[in-house]
């Protein structure tokens, strides 16, 4: 049994141009999409604010029945829906099932959401019944990017939809199929009322247009921190309320007392996963200069061992850069900062869209590969003597998402962490770590604050109601 099927696209009428899916590892085409344009954002809208009182009116429980078994469907179709997320977005296979186990694992804890009390009996000076209870926003439009394509929409739409909302979701055309038509036809089996979930992929002229409807008066977007300030620019004239998750550019301090070789596996993780295409991925690795040059020297040698190719037909560690406009922009920054003094310990290379995971040391805070998010498969690496030099490079810069810091005395890392601004930190672990119960989200640059998990989700998409109860009529003045 097949979920999605190329050849039922184009019944998903949308108004705009035809956007081919490629694969980037071979440049193959894998069917056409119509994209959507600001008019068809209009009529989805329309739509959603039609359906949505009902749904929000439905019993908890059956709203909770549709998540769980949303949940059961992206393992049942996981062998169909892996090969999209490879093929579609170039992730290796062990990277695809762990969006599938998150994907689930969102559903699941979303449908807990449904019967979660949502409110509290306040005292009161009058004679009255005084409560507030959480109410569903009504619409919600999600933006999600091309990295991690189903994890960043189903963790917006799974509690959106539990908490009795409709969704209006603009997936990456680079990624529309796993990050956006995987959704619908899971939603649309597990028996969502039509109506509810909209998937429209498209460019910026689109967001904008979901940004811009009076009728979604909650946003959430995840993205590149130069987006997401449009975004909230935008969504500020408005009113709107809008989560940001944004880019980051995230430290991984090892300090004098780690074991070596630990760290540098973890650091190969944080720095090469999915080809450096994660806003938590490791982008500055600060190490004692005592463990400096031997951690360079297998740093270095960890990425050169590691494959680089096709992730749908060989067993690699690293797939293909998302497009060539990103190829190009990594490469820029590497190339820049050789230029600049920085030493390359390794790869530096290119065949294609495959890029070698790459290492770079002697870098300071003009290496633009340090100063700035790479989005790439690449790894900078600068010494630091003190634990207030560590701590002051880990909090330089505009960005505040991830942290990791590598230590046998893990009292010693958590007062570390204390004094590094982000909004999340993992001691003697790498940058990059999600969890469907854990609350996600940046500072400063990186976002406005965490939010998915639990309590996060009902704050992000409700609006908190107060409501009081007399007996009789009150009697006022006049």
């Amino acid at each position: 049994m097949t979920l999605l099927d190329p050849k039922t696209w184009q019944a998903r009428t949308l108004s705009g141009g035809e956007y081919e899916v490629t694969e980037p590892a071979t440049g193959e085409g894998l069917g056409a999409l119509t994209l959507a344009t600001a008019d068809d954002i209009a009529a989805a809208v329309a739509a959603a604010r039609a359906a949505q009182p009902g749904w929000a009116r439905s019993p908890h429980f059956a709203r909770a029945a549709v998540l769980r078994r949303a949940g059961d469907l992206f393992t049942e179709y996981a062998d169909e829906l892996r090969e999209w997320l490879v093929r579609e977005s170039g992730s290796i296979p062990g990277k695809a099932d762990f969006e599938l186990h998150v994907a689930a694992q969102e559903c699941y804890e979303a449908a807990a959401l449904a019967s979660r009390p949502l409110g509290e009996v306040l005292p009161s000076e009058e004679p009255r019944l005084s409560f507030t209870r959480r109410v569903p926003v009504g619409v919600t439009g999600v933006i999600a990017p091309f990295n991690a394509p189903l994890i960043l929409a189903i963790r917006s739409v799974a509690p959106a939809l539990a908490l009795g909302n409709a969704v209006i979701l603009k997936p990456d055309p680079r990624t529309a199929v796993c990050g956006g038509l995987s959704l619908a036809a899971v939603f649309e089996e597990a028996g969502l009322p039509e109506g509810l979930l909209h998937v429209l992929p498209g460019g910026g002229e689109t967001g904008q247009a979901l940004v811009a409807d009076p009728g979604v008066p909650v946003i959430s977007f995840t993205g590149s921190t130069a987006a997401g300030r449009r975004v909230g620019e935008a969504a500020g004239r408005l009113l709107k309320r809008v989560h940001l998750e944004l880019g980051g550019n995230s430290a991984l301090v090892v300090l004098q007392d780690a074991d070596i070789e630990g760290a540098v596996a973890q650091a190969s993780w944080g720095s090469f996963f999915h080809q450096g295409q994660i806003c938590m991925t490791t982008g500055r690795h600060l190490v004692h200069a005592s463990l400096y040059e031997e951690y360079v020297e297998r740093l270095a040698a960890r990425a050169d061992a590691l494959a680089v190719g096709d992730p749908y037909r060989e067993q690699v560690h690293l797939g293909p850069i998302i497009d060539r406009p990103q190829l190009a922009k990594i490469h820029g920054l590497v190339e820049a900062s050789t230029a600049r003094g920085a030493r390359l310990a390794a790869g530096g290379t290119h065949r294609d869209l495959f890029y070698r995971p790459t290492v770079l040391a002697d870098v300071d805070d003009h290496t633009p590969a340090y100063a700035e998010e790479v989005f790439g498969p690449v790894a900078p690496v600068r010494p630091f003597r003190t634990l207030d030099e560590a701590a002051a490079l880990a909090a330089d810069g505009p960005y505040g998402l991830s942290l990791g810091i590598v230590t046998r005395d893990t009292a010693l890392g958590l007062e570390l962490a204390d004094r590094i601004p982000t909004g999340i930190a993992h001691i003697n672990d790498q940058t990059v770590n999600d969890e469907a119960v854990a609350p996600f989200g940046g500072v400063a640059a990186s976002g406005t604050g965490a939010r998915f998990g639990g309590t996060a989700n009902v704050e992000a998409f409700t609006e908190l109601r107060w409501t009081t109860v007399r007996r009789e009529p009150a009697a006022h003045g006049f």
